[in-house]
């Protein structure tokens, strides 16, 4: 549905930082959100270059009726070291995706990646706390949901990456911030395990390999992506092919949009 906001002066400004800029789909998603809501803002992309970003932020400062940002590469972990405050994820993870512009002029920032899974899982009907997890990717979105699931109280959380140095490194941050629950590096083997969370970004592409080796999937797994598009992974077609319950990645950003929507006070 084509989306026909009512902009006057009376309008708040929000926007979406990266470089480049053509393939964001936030202005999208949130002006939609923003006119079936009612509320009277508008998001913008914003082109900012690395080098520029410390100029921008000031301008962004600068404007009264400018309210906050979305952000993405390459602006996540150097905008954070220009927020004067960080939320609990965006200290643990050493970067933000949004950031709020408050009246008296400081800026507030934090990471909605993790917390936007995991409300996403909880609308569907899918309890993560309590439960044991096999965690496949331990990147840039992979450590926020791995800080995230440990933040609600799984029972055990097992990191698995290519790169093994990356897990363990992974396993020991969220171990420290969270002592009590067990967290390790491993194989990527779900047996004994009842949630598989795909972190990677395999499966965008059709000539992917696959995270895991699906045989070990079984009827008891809930197997989660983050992947949007194709709606439909490979790993995903394999799990239901076993029996599996599954969990889309859409519901992820779903839940991320009124998430960072409310923070920024859009």
């Amino acid at each position: 549905m084509p989306v026909t906001l009512d902009i006057t002066g009376k309008t708040r400004v929000f926007g979406i930082i990266a470089d480049p800029i053509h393939h964001v789909r936030a202005p999208m998603v949130f002006n939609e959100m923003f006119e079936r809501t009612g509320r009277d803002a508008i998001m913008v992309p914003l082109h900012v270059r690395p080098e520029q970003l410390p100029t921008a932020v000031e301008g962004f400062k600068a404007m009264p009726n400018f309210g906050g940002l979305c952000v993405t590469v390459p602006h996540k972990v150097e905008i954070m070291k220009l927020c004067d405050t960080l939320g609990e994820q965006g200290r643990l993870i050493g970067a933000t995706n949004a950031v709020r512009f408050d009246p008296d002029g400081r800026m507030s920032g934090d990471m909605f990646d993790g917390k936007g899974f995991i409300a996403g899982m909880r609308c569907q009907g899918f309890e993560p706390a309590g439960k044991s997890v096999l965690q496949l990717g331990a990147g840039g979105a992979g450590r926020a949901i791995a800080f995230a699931l440990a933040s609600e109280g799984v029972s055990k959380l097992v990191i698995h990456n290519r790169t093994r140095d990356k897990a363990e490194e992974l396993a020991t941050a969220v171990k420290a911030a969270y002592p009590s629950v067990p967290v390790e590096a491993g194989d990527a083997d779900p047996r004994g395990l009842e949630i598989i969370v795909n972190t990677t970004s395999l499966g965008l592409h059709d000539e992917d390999p696959l995270p895991m080796e699906t045989g070990l999937i079984s009827p008891e797994h809930l197997v989660a992506e983050i992947i949007m598009i194709p709606v439909e992974t490979p790993l995903l077609k394999a799990a239901k092919a076993k029996g599996a319950q599954v969990h889309y990645g859409r519901h992820m950003l779903d839940e991320q949009i009124t998430l960072i929507a409310d923070y920024i006070g859009a």
